[in-house]
């Protein structure tokens, strides 16, 4: 599946969807993001890897500002993030965000889960709404189970539901943070696919993950993270078969060799 790649590897500046510039957050006395530039151009791939506690998901959770950074810059598409309220609300319009939880309406059907948004912040009618939520439910293989609750569903089709969920408002880029990480082994290929399939279609997508698989075949570029920084980002190819940096090779052969 390595051709996924091919195509879109030195993606010019000016087409830069996301940038981190000078980025920096600290919980506490834990300085977790430190000096970070970051640059996601348009239908790029990016998998942010690196060891637990190293800023990936605080990174990825800052570019649609669930948490507050202290210093430097993100924008998105060329604007900054706003602070607060409708803008706000518009802006994770555009940044699409899976998380490890699925975070879906317990008391809501899937297809309900799946309208939301669209009819709440891109005001869409019901019935587009719906005709779109179930192409998306489709797409991502869970057209049949529309009308359940997500509690009926196994944790690899919830987490399906939420990534159609997040897709329905037609972000411009997407988040997932360890989306397969509460999932059961048999369970995190059938999200994978979706994600990969995502990448061939040219969605711009953030991806932090211990999926070294995943990295290998869909990432245009590899960020790997250590102790809030980044220590070295590359070509999957470049990044697994060559790494430079000491933190990087450490992390891969106790990873890669188990």
């Amino acid at each position: 599946m390595a051709e996924v790649s091919v195509t879109k590897d030195a993606a010019p500046v000016a087409d830069e969807l996301v940038a981190l510039k000078n980025v920096n957050k600290h919980f506490g006395a834990l300085h977790v993001l430190q000096d970070i530039d970051l640059t996601i151009a348009r239908g790029e791939v990016v998998v942010v890897i690196g060891p637990s506690g190293s800023g990936k998901s605080t990174l990825c959770r800052a570019i649609n500002r669930l948490e507050t950074v202290e210093s430097g810059t993100i924008t998105i598409d060329g604007k900054p993030l706003p602070q607060e309220g409708k803008e706000l609300a518009r802006l994770r319009a555009d940044v699409g965000m899976v998380f490890q939880s699925f975070n879906l309406f317990a008391h809501k059907t899937v297809l309900e889960n799946v309208m939301l948004g669209q009819i709440k912040v891109r005001k869409a009618e019901k019935k587009a709404a719906e005709e779109k939520a179930r192409a998306l439910l489709d797409r991502v293989g869970v057209g049949v189970q529309a009308d359940k609750y997500p509690a009926q569903l196994s944790g690899g089709q919830q987490q399906r539901v939420a990534i159609a969920r997040a897709l329905a408002m037609d972000p411009k880029v997407m988040l997932f943070d360890e989306p397969t990480s509460a999932l059961d082994p048999e369970m995190i290929n059938e999200v994978l696919e979706v994600m990969q399939q995502l990448a061939r279609d040219g969605m711009t997508m953030v991806v932090v993950t211990h999926e070294m698989g995943f990295a290998r075949s869909a990432a245009n570029r590899v960020v790997f993270m250590a102790d809030g920084r980044i220590v070295e980002e590359a070509t999957p190819d470049e990044f697994f078969s060559n790494p430079r940096s000491d933190r990087a090779k450490d992390f891969l052969s106790k990873i890669l060799h188990h």
